[in-house]
C-alpha cells in the first residue's frame, strides 16, 4: 500500500501514513461466527456482470451525466430497484460526470448476494454544505454482501476545497465534522475496490459497525493542507483488511480507533479497547509522521495491545515512530499512572537525510530492544 503526504500518519486512535508501495493492514477482532464469503475469490470478477445478473443503469432512472443536474433521486431509485431485485443484480453508474448530494443506499436487500455497485464515471458532491445534514456524502448501510467497484475508473470527487474553510476542528472540540466521501455502516461481507476518492470534505472512507470488509486498489488524494481529510477511518468493526492502495492526504492516512476491537482510548467515555493490529510491507514517503500510536490522558481505563508493525520502509519521514500516551493537542497534560509496557523494538535503522544525528527518546515507558538499533536505544 502506498501513502504519502505532509501530515499523514497510522493512529489507535492508530494512524499510519504510507507512500508508493504495497501494504496490508488488518483490524481483527473477536470472531463473531460470520463466514468470509470473499475468502480466496478473485475480487476483479465483479467488474464484469455474471451470467443472469440484472443491470440497473442509473440513466434508465433519469440520471444525467452533465455534471450539473442533481441526480440524487435517480440514484436512490436505481439502488432501490437493484437492492429489492430477487436475483443477482448490479447498480451501474456509467461514464460521465454525475452531481449528487447526500445519498443513502440502504438495506437490507433481497435475493442473491452480493449486490454489486459499479462506478465507471465521476460522482461530484454538491458544494452546498446545507445539503448534508449528517457527516457523510455517500453511505451504504445495513447490507449483507456488497461490492462497490470502480474497475479502476470510478472517482468520488467530494469537491472539498469549497468547504474546507468552514472546518474549525483544530480550534474547537465541539466542531461539526464535514461529510465523509464514502461511509460503510453496518455492512457485513463488503468489498470496496478500484476507486479514486478525491478532495473529500472530511474523511475519505469511513468504515464503522462493519464485519469482514476488504478494501483494495484504492487511490485517495487531497492536498497536504486539507483539514481532517483522513484517508481510511475504521471504528467498531471486525476483520477489516486494506491493501494495494495509495493514500496522499492532509491528515491521518489510516486511522483505527474505538471498537477495532474494543477501545476506550481517547477523550470520550465508554470507548472500547484496540487489539490485534498488523501492518506489514509498507513504504512511507514524505510524511510528517510514520507509525504512530496515540491516546489521550485522562480517558477511562482502557488498553491498546497486540499490535505488530513489520517490514516498513520510511523515506523523508520527520517522525518515523511515535508511541504517545500523552497526546493533548489543545492543552497541557500528562499521564504517568499507566506507562507504556512491553514495547519491543528490533532492527531499527533510521538515517537523517541532513547528515545530522538521529535520536530516540523514552518517557514513562518500559522498552526492550534487540538487533541493530540506529539511533541508539533510549534509556
Amino acid at each position: 500500500m502506498a501513502i504519502a503526504g505532509k501530515a499523514c500518519t497510522l493512529t489507535i486512535l492508530i494512524i499510519l501514513c504510507f507512500a508508493l508501495a504495497y501494504c496490508e493492514a488488518y483490524a481483527k477482532g473477536v470472531v463473531r461466527g460470520v463466514p468470509d464469503t470473499f475468502r480466496g475469490s478473485n475480487l476483479a470478477r465483479h467488474d464484469v456482470p455474471a451470467p443472469g445478473e440484472k443491470v440497473f443503469n442509473v440513466l434508465q432512472f433519469g440520471a444525467k451525466p452533465d455534471g450539473r443536474k442533481d441526480n440524487t433521486q435517480a440514484f436512490i431509485q436505481a439502488w432501490r430497484a437493484a437492492c429489492d431485485f430477487k436475483g443477482p443484480s448490479r447498480l451501474l453508474i456509467p461514464g460521465g460526470s454525475f452531481l449528487i448530494s447526500q445519498v443513502v443506499f440502504g438495506g437490507p436487500c433481497g435475493g442473491t448476494t452480493p449486490k454489486v455497485v459499479q462506478i465507471l464515471g465521476t460522482l461530484k458532491g454538491s458544494t452546498d454544505i446545507s445539503e448534508y445534514p449528517e457527516a457523510y456524502w455517500i453511505v451504504f448501510e445495513s447490507i449483507v454482501g456488497l461490492v462497490v467497484t470502480g474497475s479502476g475508473k470510478g472517482t468520488l470527487d467530494g469537491q472539498g476545497d469549497s468547504v474546507w474553510k468552514y472546518n474549525d476542528c483544530s480550534h474547537s472540540s465541539d466542531c461539526q465534522p464535514l461529510p465523509a466521501n464514502l461511509r460503510l455502516n453496518k455492512v457485513t461481507n463488503g468489498v470496496i475496490r478500484g476507486l479514486t476518492s478525491l478532495n473529500s470534505k472530511g474523511v475519505h472512507v469511513f468504515i464503522t459497525n462493519c464485519e469482514i470488509i476488504r478494501a483494495r486498489n484504492l487511490h485517495i488524494n487531497a492536498p497536504a493542507d486539507s483539514p481532517n481529510t483522513d484517508g481510511i477511518h475504521v471504528s467498531h468493526s471486525n476483520d477489516v483488511r486494506i491493501a494495494k492502495s495509495t493514500i496522499r492526504t492532509g491528515d491521518d492516512c489510516i486511522s483505527i480507533i474505538q471498537g477495532a476491537t474494543n477501545i476506550r482510548i481517547n477523550k470520550y467515555e465508554n470507548e472500547e479497547d484496540v487489539k490485534g493490529i498488523t501492518v506489514k510491507n509498507c513504504t512511507l514517503v514524505g510524511t510528517e509522521n510514520g507509525v504512530r500510536i496515540k491516546s489521550y490522558p485522562g480517558s477511562k481505563e482502557s488498553s491498546a495491545s497486540s499490535m505488530l508493525f513489520q517490514d516498513i520502509i520510511m523515506n523523508n519521514v520527520k517522525n518515523p515512530i511515535i508511541i504517545d500516551q500523552g497526546y493533548c493537542p489543545k492543552s497541557k497534560c500528562s499521564n504517568k499512572s499507566y506507562p507504556c509496557q512491553n514495547v519491543q523494538l528490533y532492527d531499527i535503522d533510521l538515517k537523517s537525510q541532513q547528515r545530522g544525528p538521529t535520536a530516540a527518546s523514552c518517557t514513562n515507558a518500559k522498552v526492550r530492544f534487540g538487533g541493530k538499533m540506529n539511533p541508539p536505544p533510549c534509556k
